[in-house]
């Protein structure tokens, strides 16, 4: 069967209405923008025959109630399908409180977006004929109710996930989960600026897409515009709509007259607003000026080490560092660091242009 179709991914769209919006002086999501950012999303989609549309995670600010039910709704309104898995703003804590819905609470809201067991976070569905979406739960909880650090899948959801694959021969398989499973910056999984954002047992997971041939996995949970690779598996995660650069993507499936599948990526940005009429230098500098105790903690810890003294000195160079990681396809340099510190940084320069815009060959 040749596929040809078109999709698109918008990820952690943090929506906050108006009176759940917390005043905290320094966090990084300016969900602010989050509800009129979606809508000139939706809008811009309108104007184009798209298939489907995929959520990875992080949909709501915190996991309100109200958002949850406000997103619920309008998902409802649209023309075309709408897949979304939970992300770790979903759900803070496994159990309901006066401020969050509880893990078990999650399919409820979203039954039109993939979940059909109401007592299941995973789901599997064909979306059509040839095309099939699994979508994972990879949020992980303590004893108490508590959210661990890093995301995880346990054995019940492997397990289902392996039985699923043995039905899916013949079709096109698409993973969706919020945590990233392949690196997407330099030793991602051990450093502290990324380690938080992985999954504990990727490598679990790999296998097992492996095994089965299965080659897309679309994350998101970092923030960050990148697509990365591992022994043929792409990872493609898309950054927020509440942090710079505010990109979401565009994704045409195509099959050519002798078979090759590919990829081709566009990625957009929502670069204004009624109120924010320069929302890109905006949340730009929102996150340079919250920058300053993140890069001075990497300046001071492992494997950089320099002393507090010498990183006060250069974090202001650093002011706009992860703004630009966030972007996509960046490329670094930093001749006036030592020679240890530049080599750390300039290390999170893009080896390969195609974190934004690619065509990707599916073997």
């Amino acid at each position: 069967m040749a596929l040809n179709f078109r999709f698109a991914i918008a990820s952690d769209l943090h929506i906050a209405v108006p009176n759940t919006i917390a005043e905290q002086a320094h966090r990084f999501h300016l969900v602010e923008v989050s509800i009129p950012a979606f809508e000139v999303v939706l809008e811009n989609l309108s104007k184009l025959d798209i298939d489907f549309l995929l959520l990875p995670g992080d949909l709501t600010q915190d996991g309100e109630l109200e958002n949850h039910t406000w997103l619920s709704k309008k998902l409802a309104t649209l023309p075309y399908p709408v897949y979304v898995v939970p992300g770790n703003h979903d759900v803070p804590t496994k159990f309901t409180n006066d401020y969050s819905i509880g893990l078990a609470d999650f399919p409820s809201y979203y039954h039109h977006c993939g979940f059909d067991y109401e007592e299941r976070l995973y789901y599997t569905k064909q979306i059509f004929p040839g095309v099939r979406i699994i979508g994972l739960n990879s949020n992980q909880f303590d004893g108490s109710g508590k959210q661990e650090y890093t995301g995880g899948l346990e054995a019940e959801q492997l397990d289902w996930l392996k039985q699923v694959l043995t039905t899916t021969k013949e079709e096109l398989v698409m993973v969706m989960l919020h945590h990233n499973v392949i690196e997407h910056l330099p030793d991602q999984s051990h450093n502290s600026l990324g380690r938080r954002y992985m999954l504990e047992n990727r490598f679990a997971l790999l296998d097992i897409l492996q095994s089965a041939g299965v080659k897309l996995i679309f994350t998101g949970h970092l923030h960050v515009q990148d697509i990365a690779e591992y022994q043929g598996i792409y990872e493609i995660t898309t950054g927020s709509l509440v942090t710079y650069p505010h990109p979401y993507r565009i994704i045409n499936f195509t099959t050519d007259s002798s078979g090759q599948q590919s990829l081709k990526i566009e990625s957009h940005r929502v670069n204004s607003l009624p109120n924010f009429p320069t929302l890109s230098d905006v949340s730009r500098n929102w996150l340079g000026d919250r920058s300053f105790r993140f890069m001075f903690k990497l300046l001071t810890n492992p494997p950089v080490n320099l002393s507090p003294e010498i990183a006060e000195k250069l974090a202001p160079s650093l002011r706009y560092f992860w703004a630009d990681i966030a972007g996509g396809d960046a490329v670094f340099n930093f001749p006036e660091f030592p020679p240890h510190a530049r080599q750390y940084f300039e290390s999170f320069s893009a080896t390969n242009s195609i974190d934004n815009n690619a065509t990707l060959l599916l073997q």
